[in-house]
């Protein structure tokens, strides 16, 4: 009788990512000798339901296994138990290597033995991956209690502000180390745009012809100074002066410009550079970066499209630089410089990773356009654009300006037009996406020195001072850069809490915050200014690059913050009064429903009026905005077809309506009628009368 022989079980090694598209590239590329699961984030974490710091004890936190992930932590367990290893490939940031730590204590106490190492990198290729699986590192201690600082940080100001104010204010608040100081940097913004009074203001323009073209010119001095011409009789008093005069062009000059391209992209400026051309929010821009960097199938097999997203760095390795110098040699040979071109990061930057950059400049946008969708062909084509213009050659442009004079001498007014001509285009033959509209050749009129012009027309325009612009995504993540507050992976997070939390709302790309936002800004900068405030949280975050150097322990940085912060704490619990309930405010008007009065109440999205039979009548409405000029109704906000617009309470016997935000209170001093916030590309975010016969801060007859 024939033996059988037991067949040989080969164990594989097991590699452990974050996410699950992630696993099935990197997988693929390894081989059979692997198996890649993904964790799915952090798998042991503080609970949601406590502080669970302890604070008497060197700040020591709790951790728990996140609910509902135990299942994927056995499953994970008991894989790593039919390995011959483990290999932790999360990623290589502060929060990468804690999910690391974290697996590795709970993977050792079920596999004591058992090899476990860290492996990182910074794109997801062949080369890359194969080359970290070669030389597997240990996990960075260091990195690990820089995140660990960072967790307790932002754990002791936002359990200990957060009770405080639904005890003092209104339950279901929520504060926070950063998104407290982004919110304070867009209130104080709205507090500036409020303040701010605007002022008319005239241009002057003039048509002249010169042999069969008629081109416009603007006036740029008037008696030697540049002219203020705030009213329109201000204008009209030049036109009168110059109506009969003759013109000659005094002077054609001719400048000549260079354009250096810009470095490839950190995460600030991609998500500024895709809010600003795309549209893009900034978890937009992430999310959709996120799915460039893990993997997209391109000709049936998955590929890392993209570097590491989450950066503040522009380095660039050696072989992407020998790459990319390379495929411009073949493409643009004239525009390749004699040597690479080196970017300097900035002072507060890590320089953990490198820029953003494709993983394979051969990949165009063009070549791989049918393997992605709309969104992530137009991120991918910005990061590409501009990584292979970086390297590319300088452009030029030439500019010519001429000046057009009345012959009389008495007459000291100037004219200028110019006109601008693209000489070399260097980098910019790689830009489509990126290409700006300044960098495009504009006409200059065939004129020279000494040309005498017909004057066709004089054109004035009224105008009105604009104050300052209310933050975008893009405006908000480059004020953080430039303070110093948060890092690349906590922008587009910091912007999302503060919009789910209905501190702040998005209107035409703008952040506007809402009544509730502005409340609780108001209370912590009295109360805790100092916490609030921009340089102590860019203070923060120099102390945890320290912790991450080695350069400072990370509990004593912890109680350097604590103990001042929790006196501060107590003494405001015992003094400050609560205003819980005292934003309910009585009003004369009584339900339709049940016939009780209706109180004035703050929510979310700012007052509504509810009814004062809660819960057994639960009636709401709008607080009115403004008197309809037509009827003298109610205005309110309201909603058709998806769109909120602003109407009166009398429809339909009363048909008025704006899609305009009426200003509660405040009335155009001309007419009476009510002011609206008014929108455009062009001015931005600014306040009119509604009132389409009125000039006030408008040009009237124009339709609102």
């Amino acid at each position: 009788m024939a033996v059988k022989t037991a067949k040989k079980i080969t164990k594989k090694t097991l590699v452990i990512v974050e996410s699950p598209a992630k696993a099935k590239t990197i997988e693929k590329y390894l081989g059979s000798s692997y198996k890649v699961k993904a964790s799915m984030g952090h798998l042991i974490d503080l609970p949601k339901s406590r502080m669970a710091i302890d604070v008497d004890n060197n700040f020591e936190p709790e951790y728990i296994t996140v609910r509902g992930r135990a299942k994927l932590l056995k499953e994970l367990q008991s894989d790593a138990k039919k390995s011959d290893g483990v290999l932790l490939a999360s990623d290589n940031d502060r929060e990468g290597e804690a999910i690391a730590w974290h697996l590795q204590r709970a993977l050792s106490l079920k596999n004591e033995n058992l090899p476990i190492a860290r492996i990182s990198f910074n794109e997801i290729t062949p080369q890359a991956i194969k080359a970290a699986v070669a030389a597997p590192t240990k996990i960075d201690d260091a990195k690990v209690n820089a995140q660990k600082a960072r967790r307790v940080l932002d754990r002791l100001v936002g359990y200990n502000l957060s009770p405080l104010l639904w005890k003092k204010v209104k339950n279901g608040l929520s504060a926070g180390r950063v998104q407290s100081v982004a919110l304070r940097l867009i209130c104080e913004r709205e507090k500036e745009i409020d303040a701010f009074i605007p002022e008319e203001y005239w241009t002057l323009a003039a048509d002249f012809k010169a042999e069969k073209v008629v081109f416009t010119t603007l006036l740029v001095s008037w008696n030697g100074e540049k002219p203020e011409l705030h009213i329109e009789a201000d204008a009209q008093k030049i036109i009168d002066a110059l109506k009969d005069a003759s013109f000659t062009v005094k002077d054609v000059r001719e400048t000549n410009k260079t354009l250096h391209p810009r470095p490839p992209f950190t995460t600030s400026q991609l998500q500024q550079t895709a809010a600003n051309r795309l549209g893009f929010t900034s978890k937009k821009t992430m999310q959709l970066a996120q799915q460039l960097y893990e993997g997209i199938s391109i000709g049936g097999s998955p590929a890392g499209l993209i570097t590491y997203m989450r950066t503040d760095s522009v380095r660039i390795s050696q072989t992407a630089l020998d790459d990319v110098r390379a495929w411009i040699g073949r493409n643009y040979p004239s525009d390749l410089p004699g040597k690479a071109v080196f970017y300097s990061s900035g002072k507060q930057a890590q320089d953990a990773h490198e820029a953003i950059r494709p993983t394979y400049v051969n990949y165009t946008p063009d070549d791989i356009k049918d393997s992605l969708n709309r969104d992530q062909l137009r991120l991918y084509s910005i990061i590409w654009e501009r990584f292979v213009a970086s390297q590319m050659k300088a452009a030029r442009t030439c500019t010519l300006s001429a000046d057009i004079s009345p012959d009389d001498p008495a007459l000291a007014a100037i004219f200028r037009v110019s006109g601008t001509n693209v000489t070399e285009q260097g980098f910019m033959k790689a830009l489509k996406t990126l290409a700006q509209k300044e960098e495009k050749s504009s006409v200059f009129p065939q004129v020279k020195k000494g040309d005498v012009l017909k004057l066709k027309r004089f054109k004035s325009e009224q105008h009105f001072t604009q104050g300052p612009a209310r933050f975008t995504d893009a405006g908000i993540v480059k004020t953080l850069e430039e303070k110093g507050i948060g890092r690349p992976s906590t922008y587009a997070p910091t912007i999302s809490v503060l919009l789910d939390r209905g501190y702040v709302s998005r209107t035409n790309k703008q952040l506007v915050p809402s009544v509730l936002g502005r409340l609780i800004c108001d209370m912590l900068v009295e109360h805790f200014g100092d916490v609030v405030n921009a340089d102590f949280t860019a203070g923060m975050e120099t102390g945890l690059d320290e912790v991450e150097g080695s350069a400072r322990n990370w509990p004593d940085m912890i109680r350097d913050f604590y103990k001042p912060f929790k006196v501060r704490l107590d003494d405001v619990a015992r003094k400050l009064e609560s205003i819980k309930g005292t934003l309910d405010e009585k009003t004369d008007q009584l339900c339709e429903k049940c016939g009780k009065p209706m109180v004035k109440k703050l929510g979310r999205y700012g007052y509504f009026l509810a009814c004062s039979g809660f819960p057994e009548c639960r009636n709401t409405k709008s607080i009115p905005l403004a008197k309809c000029p037509k009827c003298g109704g109610d205005i309110v906000a309201r909603r058709g077809k998806g769109k909120k617009f602003y109407g009166c309470v009398n429809y339909p016997k009363c048909d008025f309506l704006t899609r305009f935000l009426p200003l509660p209170g405040q009335n155009c001093p001309k007419c009476g009628w009510f002011l609206v916030e008014k929108y455009d590309k062009q001015n931005g975010s600014h306040k009119a009368c509604i009132n389409p016969d009125c000039d006030h801060l408008h040009n009237a007859g124009k339709t609102l």
